[in-house]
């Protein structure tokens, strides 16, 4: 072929992917979140948090019971909480079965009175929705932070997914646990009234969790490939001092997986006091 074919061929090549690519960025542009659509069930409603004081009243603490990942009840209800009996925070960390490096990440926090509430940043699923990375990054999905009952989020996964989930206490102190708590809340409320797209790179789980930690503490938590790939993000929490570094990680690790103690205790009524036996 001659040259001036070739660089003929080469311009027309590239031009008609510049045009592939304006075309798709128009596309996604062209997109906007929403809080009014076909929502899955266990994603039909939208947490907001009542401040008064040292109080908190939660609207749509979600607590479903399964049978199975696609048969279950659905229910929603409203909890208080005393900001001042808040005294532990928990990382937990679900490596998905079959991969290495993706995994779910979620917070959960304790009162001296025996409660639990978990906050879990995810997408927000349209009937018929499944999570897709690619889809993720093409403002595809909302974002929500579901705010739950320990015995549906921690279930869910160890129990029902039978993926293996590890339970850290971190090492935040009463006060930090009270902006942690304050803040996510805060996000919660402001995603009821903005919506907003998930993003597979910048908008997860795990790296809304890390912007929440710096928040409170201004760069604690470094930029990290452990935070895109956040079946890591326990060993990223480790590192920076967020986890008991008294013992070797493995052992730490070994120490915070509840997946037995999940199906042993699993329908006790203290089965967020019974799967921390250990950790």
């Amino acid at each position: 072929m001659p040259a001036s074919i070739a660089r003929t061929a080469l311009r027309a090549t590239l031009a008609a992917i510049g045009l592939a690519t304006l075309v798709l960025a128009l596309v996604l542009l062209s997109r906007h979140p929403s809080n009014n659509r076909e929502w899955s069930p266990d994603q039909r409603e939208l947490p907001v948090a009542t401040f008064s004081g040292d109080s908190v009243r939660v609207h749509n603490v979600r607590d479903i019971r399964y049978r199975t990942t696609t048969d279950y009840d659905v229910a929603y209800d409203d909890r208080a909480y005393n900001l001042r009996r808040l005294e532990s925070v928990w990382f937990i960390v679900e490596p998905f079965s079959g991969t290495k490096g993706p995994a779910h990440t979620f917070i959960s926090f304790g009162f001296d009175d025996g409660q639990y509430v978990a906050i879990s940043v995810e997408i927000r699923k349209e009937m018929g929705e499944h999570f897709s990375a690619l889809k993720g990054a093409l403002r595809t999905y909302e974002l929500t932070y579901v705010v739950g009952d320990e015995r549906d989020l921690i279930k869910l996964r160890s129990n029902y997914r039978r993926d293996s989930v590890y339970l850290y206490r971190t090492l935040a102190t009463p006060e930090k646990a009270r902006a942690l708590f304050v803040s996510m809340l805060g996000r919660a409320n402001e995603l009821a009234q903005h919506p907003e797209f998930y993003n597979t790179l910048t908008s997860t789980c795990t790296t809304n969790i890390v912007r929440h930690v710096n928040e409170i503490s201004p760069k604690r938590v470094p930029p990290s490939f452990k935070v895109l790939l956040p079946a890591y993000a326990d060993e990223l929490a480790y590192k920076v001092g967020l986890l008991d570094t008294t013992v070797p990680f493995e052992t730490l690790r070994a120490r915070a997986k509840i997946n037995e103690r999940a199906l042993r205790y699993a329908d006790s009524a203290a089965f967020s006091r019974l799967i921390r036996t250990g950790t």
